[in-house]
């Protein structure tokens, strides 16, 4: 290496270390450099939009320092400016919130203009400057960060709230891309507290702009007997609550979510009873998987989900060829690591409800013996005496159900009208 750089740790890496978590990125920025400096000391150039360079020993990230200014609507339209004379503080200013605008130098001392540390101290998100506005994006970032540090006690500042809320006002999060908003989402359904995620949007009247299957549900009510919350929205929140404990795949996490989007559908004539959501959600959610671009796997499981978590609920009163072709229909037998997945979902699904967090499923053993019988049968045997296409497929399914119907006693403990 020629001159030493001045190079600081910025962003996540410093906030993650005032607040004792490890952290696996380590991003810096360089001051008073310029891209041929960097080329000339080894580093290798990624960013095209703007300086970043790959240091060339340890592969870690090495940003110019740089300002940025609009230039349209939505997260891009920016002309960055990366000259060496853009100051340590002029970077972090045009970052998203406080605590992620701190830079630490060589020394270990930090450089914290914007009361990052105290926000931090005080578990408060709020933006760094009015350029926050520039970016919806950052709108579902903030919203992600809440989501990862609610244990934590951070809240979303009252003004920071306001200025999120007048961005969507003025339609700027319209411009942000599908793949965008996924990527966020996808994120956010990965952290501990998720359903803060989607409850920040909808406190700003984003979700309706960005998931208007969702929103659709707030204002729907259920039966109080089975639903002491009521509210079709608030259930799909606590789905998800419950999901984030019993699964860290944001799959399921999704699923659990999206099940119930067809009650938004039912006509309020029919409140509060939703007859036939199940199969009424499916559209809905096709419409929204494919509007935001979720992965088919994230699709298939929702579907999945939203047809079938009924039948689950009623294992006890299915006739046991009926509980054979739920698990056809599911494709357990080929698929038995989603159809968990799916008792899962049920699971959250049922234990979503104010009062029962806490509560037994026992619909899901049932549904995990049934397969588990169903497993242990020798398809050869059947096969052996002479059984072959449909005739044999028949006869399969009529030993499972038989099966099932020998070995599987139950007692129902969840109301059919769930």
């Amino acid at each position: 290496m020629k001159n030493p750089l001045a190079c600081y740790l910025v962003g996540g890496a410093v906030r993650d270390r005032l607040l004792g978590i490890s952290s696996k990125d380590l991003d810096w920025v360089v001051v008073g450099s310029s891209p041929e400096e960097m080329l000339s000391q080894g580093f290798k150039q990624v960013g095209s939009d703007f300086p970043v360079f790959l240091h060339p020993e340890s592969n870690q990230e090495y940003a110019l320092a740089r300002t940025e200014r609009k230039q349209g609507h939505g997260y891009q339209g920016f002309k960055c400016n990366s000259a060496p004379s853009v100051t340590l503080e002029e970077d972090l200013l045009r970052r998203d919130l406080t605590i992620n605008a701190i830079a630490q130098g060589s020394d270990g001392k930090l450089f914290d203009p914007y009361g990052g540390e105290v926000d931090i101290q005080n578990r408060v998100l709020r933006h760094v400057s009015l350029a926050f506005r520039e970016d919806p994006l950052r709108i579902l970032r903030l919203a992600r960060f809440a989501a990862r540090f609610e244990h934590l006690g951070f809240k979303i500042a009252d003004e920071t709230k306001q200025l999120c809320a007048r961005m969507v006002l003025d339609g700027e999060v319209e411009h942000l891309t599908p793949e965008r908003v996924w990527q966020e989402t996808q994120r956010a359904l990965e952290e501990k507290s998720p359903s803060v995620y989607f409850e920040f949007l909808k406190s700003i009247d984003c979700m309706k702009v960005l998931f208007p299957e969702l929103d659709a549900l707030f204002g729907v009510p259920q039966p109080e007997q089975h639903h002491p919350e009521i509210d079709c929205g608030i259930h799909a929140y606590l789905s998800l609550k419950q999901a984030a404990q019993l699964s860290d795949l944001a799959e399921v996490r999704f699923a659990a979510l999206v099940h119930d989007c067809g009650k938004a559908l039912t006509p309020e004539h029919q409140w509060p009873k939703h007859h036939g959501h199940e199969t009424t959600g499916l559209p809905a959610i096709k419409a929204m998987c494919k509007r935001i671009k979720a992965p088919k796997a994230y699709q298939d499981l929702a579907l999945l989900v939203c047809e079938y978590h009924t039948h689950i609920h009623r294992a006890f009163e299915l006739r046991s060829n009926t509980v054979v072709k739920v698990l056809k229909s599911c494709d357990a037998f080929r698929r038995p690591e989603r159809f968990e997945h799916i008792l899962l979902c049920s699971t959250a699904d049922a234990r979503g409800r104010t009062g029962f967090e806490h509560s037994a499923y026992t619909q899901a053993d049932y549904f995990r013996q049934a397969l588990s019988i169903c497993n242990a049968i020798d398809i050869a045997e059947i096969r052996n005496s002479g059984f072959e296409g449909k005739a044999l497929g028949d006869k399969i399914d009529q030993v499972r159900a038989s099966r099932i119907k020998s070995q599987l006693k139950g007692k129902d403990t969840y109301h059919a009208d769930h």
